[in-house]
């Protein structure tokens, strides 16, 4: 696997015959664009380079491999699997770990990880992410807020903006770099979602991990979120079914809660040819965990959920790492 997505700049392979390019000022609105399956997307981000693009790339020139966390559908478990995925690559010492919360208006990530009382920290290299253990950074607008209630009512360019802070201006880098950079995101294929992608152009995406849950609501939005990765040449590294059953907390016996009725994340995965990566039961010594902060996977070994969760991980470092 590459850790270089091909570059929204150039030219898609489903466009249009006459296509101006997806960087032209002409983009999305040309007499060529007419029909085009990827008209809207283009017409809707910047035109013309940015110039801040060259520092993201420098400022992240050192992290090996780039995640993002995607779903179309929101009350999936992104922000839950983004941040047992973090603890779990950072179990391993000689990695480190970094997490990019850019759901703007809905940051969680810093109650789940345990570290939303935490403030950002500035020093010459820049802003400092909060560090949940040694190599585990986390970097959310949550540390911003004057408290957990203030809502964040921003319109498109300010949380770009925010975005892009976060990507060039916090020292990912220090030391030797990162091994992973994880990038929650909120659901949908909006504002956030073509920044980051847009910012990160240069620097190269590894992949994209889409999470799901069985039932044909939560599907439905995820196709849309698959199709939005494929216009914009970002890689699927693979789908993740969340609430995939129950785990009873006493017998550990598992029953189905949402019916995949037109086959779950494993049809989907068929029909798209994308790489099922796993099957991930409820167990509300999930919940407990978010809400204390803490790693399901360390603090519940013996779960069913937890070995879901690490054969996933395992698939995840086996595609990016080989």
């Amino acid at each position: 696997m590459t850790d270089v997505a091909k570059r929204p700049g150039d030219i898609p392979e489903n466009a249009n015959e006459h296509c101006p390019g997806p960087e032209s000022e002409n983009a999305g609105k040309a007499s060529g664009c007419e029909g085009c399956p990827n008209q809207e997307i283009c017409a809707s981000q910047a035109n013309g380079p940015d110039p801040d693009i060259s520092l993201v790339t420098e400022r992240l020139s050192s992290v090996k491999h780039k995640i993002l966390i995607l779903s179309g559908k929101g009350g999936v478990g992104k922000s839950t699997f983004t941040s047992q995925l973090a603890f779990a690559l950072a179990s391993d010492d000689e990695k480190e770990v970094g997490v990019v919360d850019i759901d703007i208006c809905g940051p969680s990530i810093p109650k789940i990880m345990g570290c939303e009382r935490e403030e950002i920290h500035q020093s010459s290299n820049g802003w400092s992410p909060v560090y949940v253990q040694d190599n585990l950074g986390v970097m959310s607008i949550g540390f911003m807020l004057p408290s957990e209630d203030e809502a964040v009512i921003w319109r498109g360019p300010k949380k770009n903006g925010m975005i892009k802070q976060f990507l060039k201006d916090v020292d990912w880098a220090s030391g030797e770099g990162l091994d992973y950079l994880l990038f929650d995101t909120p659901p949908g294929t909006s504002d956030e979602h073509l920044s980051v992608v847009q910012f990160l152009r240069e620097s190269g995406i590894t992949g994209a991990v889409v999470v799901t849950t069985p039932q044909e609501v939560a599907i439905q939005d995820v196709r849309k979120e698959i199709d939005f990765c494929r216009k914009a040449s970002v890689p699927i590294l693979g789908v993740v079914e969340n609430m995939s059953g129950f785990v009873c907390p006493s017998c550990n016996g598992q029953s189905r809660i949402f019916y995949p009725t037109t086959g779950g994340a494993k049809a989907l995965c068929e029909e798209l040819g994308i790489q099922m990566l796993g099957s991930i039961p409820l167990d509300p010594l999930i919940g407990r965990a978010c809400d204390f902060g803490s790693s399901f996977i360390d603090t519940c070994p013996d779960s069913p959920a937890t070995k879901a969760y690490l054969d996933i991980i395992d698939r995840i470092k086996g595609i990016v790492e080989n």
